[in-house]
């Protein structure tokens, strides 16, 4: 089986040789079929802080048209990536609103079909290809690139198709656990205090979140899984406070679930001894 990769870097080329730069009445039709495109786990939601690079990844089947051979090296491109608002818009020819490939890895089946794979490459510190408004946690549509070549390497035709799958990109949340007094005497009261914040894209720092809804949950020392006991309301700062009678030995831990711009978010446990 043989292996065909395409860098970041030509994706660049070939976005100033598509249809977004040009009248869409000149795109041509290369006649490469792009089938089961999958991204990020079938569609689950990115979610992005403010300094660690994402890569979600992606796979599609090509099915190359007639004239045209995998024992052809260098002889297509195709690259899948994101957008938002609208393809002829300015951010978008100027990608700003782009999310592109990081790299895509073809594996050639047979002499017209390869089954592909790569990755998205989001950076949220200010590039051109990044996230830097938190306008940018929305709804992001898809689109593939198509390019075909000669055989002398000179570019023959190129089109952009547009698909109906989207993807949801989300800012990161953070939320932590301190729970006193430590140790505690049976039936006491244990206080149990906590933050929600969430990445803020355009200073990139996380912000206190405030009027979340955030579960508080508890491990007993040995068991297996958590329990939610009871739920509280961040404040105006992100806070989180609330008691619970202490029974057993064992964890204590925070978890918001997100939302539509948001993702979720788990706490650091903290151990609390029962005496």
């Amino acid at each position: 089986m043989k292996r065909r990769t395409v860098a970041a870097a030509a994706f660049v080329a070939a976005l100033g040789l598509s249809v977004l730069n040009a009248p869409t009445a000149q795109a041509a039709d290369t006649g490469i079929i792009v089938s089961d495109l999958v991204i990020n786990d079938n569609g689950k939601s990115i979610v992005v802080g403010t300094t660690k690079r994402v890569y979600p990844t992606f796979t599609f089947n090509l099915t190359l048209p007639a004239g045209y051979s995998t024992a052809d090296p260098f002889r297509y491109d195709v690259f899948v990536y994101l957008y938002h608002g609208d393809l002829k818009g300015k951010a978008v020819r100027d990608g700003e609103n782009i999310i592109p490939p990081g790299g895509t890895t073809c594996y050639e089946r047979d002499a017209k079909h390869a089954r592909c794979e790569g990755e998205l490459f989001i950076d949220p510190h200010p590039t051109k290809y990044s996230v830097d408004s938190n306008s940018d946690a929305t709804t992001w549509k898809t689109a593939i690139g198509l390019t075909l070549f000669t055989r002398d390497d000179q570019l023959k035709t190129h089109e952009t198709e547009t698909r109906p799958y989207t993807v949801q990109l989300k800012r990161a949340a953070r939320t932590t656990t301190n729970a006193t007094p430590e140790p505690v005497s049976k039936g006491k009261k244990v206080t149990v205090t906590g933050k929600v914040t969430r990445a803020n894209w355009g200073t990139k720092k996380y912000d206190a979140y405030s009027g979340r809804i955030v579960s508080l949950q508890f491990r007993a020392k040995g068991a297996k899984t958590y329990k939610t006991l009871k739920k509280a309301t961040s404040n105006g700062t992100g806070n989180l406070k609330t008691t619970v009678t202490a029974g057993v030995d064992g964890y204590y831990r925070w978890v918001y679930y997100g939302n539509s711009t948001t993702g979720s978010a788990t706490s650091t446990a903290d151990y609390v001894d029962v005496r």
